[in-house]
């Protein structure tokens, strides 16, 4: 492989207290925790709009809010969810809480929420870099937008990418990589009888709410024709009558190899052709249907997860261990997609999981936090964790932690009062005792 050099001079256009990296719905939430704290706290996302997977990959419902009768995720999260539904984006899917949302909505009610708490917004800006000293903080973060490399300086830095991609650039050691689940591009189409489509809803604890006549019939077509690997189906409204998304695609890929990212997304685009075409035959709710819409970019279920100061096991996971630094939870069953079949590992929970304060740092960074589905768990928990309301529980950790650290003088994340941060995180709403 042939090599170049560049070598160029990077603008600090800024300096902050804390700053997030991702505006997804983990960065989110660390963004308003940090700034209701007291920081000054900045967000820096790839797209022009915040809300990572829920709008940039149109994933949807945003599961799963309540289990077992009570409210699981809470505080902050649930607050976002409260002010979209004071617009009319969305809708709660009682008992369980899984929420239909608007994905426009989202992104209003995104920016409105961090704007009104003073942080300053980064848009349109794809993380680079970073710079880091001897003690392996990070002092830097690099991006590359329209005006060219620049640069913002920091005390603490909050890593909600959902790929680690702070974190690796860091130098934050990985936890190995097995066989990987498969991203899914989902799309959207309208003209749905969604009145007769009671697969759209999400609202009974222990169901898994996949199409299963479509899956038998995808299944026996398989055996005389060509059918693209699937997974599901599964449907989603938008708060819009006629409108559905549907998530089905699947396919083997490395989405961090941005070659095999390229071709894995030029065909799971042909393969929503093709599953339009099935589902307009095969299923009379969608006779009329037409395809108005692929996500801006495919649904990324795994890649990269930290080695923190403790990995979440999956028997701790499972058997909702109550840590004495916890400082979130999750109820979205175990949740693991097969890549290379239609086959799906999925295990509802007893009880609420718990997630302790050190899986959200890793071993000698003391100015870095974690903010997303690679937080430091096992591929099973991870694979319950990984979805939206428990990354936004996880994310209001992350920023109220980096906020405290400031006020205590800005000391090393892993010298943090874990019981004055769970005190701070009750105060807002978080379930953290029951």
């Amino acid at each position: 492989m042939n090599f170049i050099t560049q070598t160029k001079n990077v603008p600090v256009i800024g300096d902050f207290d804390v700053i997030v990296c991702g505006g997804g719905p983990g960065g989110i939430m660390a963004a308003l925790a940090a700034a209701k704290g007291g920081a000054r706290t900045a967000l820096i996302e790839r797209y022009g709009f915040l809300g990572g997977m829920p709008t940039a990959g149109l994933v949807a419902p945003i599961s799963v809010f309540n289990y077992n009768g009570r409210r699981i995720i809470d505080g902050l999260p649930w607050k976002f969810v409260e002010r979209l539904m004071e617009i009319d984006g969305a809708v709660e899917e009682k008992p369980l809480g899984n929420i239909t949302f608007s994905p426009e909505k989202y992104k209003l009610i995104a920016q409105r929420m961090l704007l009104e708490e003073g942080v300053t917004l980064f848009l349109h800006s794809y993380i680079t870099g970073c710079k880091t000293k001897p003690d392996k903080s990070v002092t830097h973060v690099i991006f590359e937008n329209k005006s060219g490399a620049q640069a913002l300086s920091g005390k603490y830095f909050i890593d909600a990418t959902g790929d680690a991609d702070l974190s690796f650039m860091a130098g934050v050691p990985m936890q190995p990589e097995g066989r990987l689940q498969p991203p899914s591009l989902i799309f959207m189409l309208s003209d749905v009888d969604t009145d007769a489509l009671p697969m759209i809803r999400h609202s009974r604890q222990g169901v898994n709410y996949h199409d299963l006549d479509m899956r038998d019939i995808l299944t026996e077509l398989a055996k005389k024709e060509e059918v693209p690997v699937f997974g599901g189906p599964w449907y989603c409204g938008i708060l819009v009558k006629g409108i559905v998304l549907i998530n089905m695609t699947r396919t083997q890929v490395d989405m961090l190899d941005n070659r095999q990212a390229t071709d894995a997304e030029c065909l799971l685009r042909e393969h929503v052709h093709r599953f339009t075409e099935l589902l307009k035959k095969h299923v009379p709710q969608f006779r009329n249907a037409t395809l108005i819409a692929t996500a801006p970019q495919a649904g990324v279920r795994e890649t990269r997860r930290i080695i923190g100061e403790h990995i979440l096991t999956a028997d701790e996971y499972l058997n909702h261990v109550n840590f004495p630094d916890a400082i979130s939870r999750g109820c979205h069953p175990v949740d693991i997609h097969a890549s290379e079949s239609t086959s799906q590992r999925c295990e509802f929970l007893k009880d609420a999981a718990f997630v302790p304060y050190r899986s959200l740092i890793a071993p000698g960074y003391p100015n870095l936090l974690i903010a997303s589905r690679s937080l430091s768990a096992d591929n099973v928990a991870s694979a319950s964790l990984r979805v939206q309301a428990s990354v936004m529980g996880i994310g209001q950790a992350a920023g109220a932690a980096a906020a405290q650290c400031i006020a205590d003088g800005d000391i090393p994340v892993n010298k943090i009062d874990t019981d004055r941060l769970r005190d701070t995180l009750i105060a807002y709403g978080a379930n953290l005792t029951h």
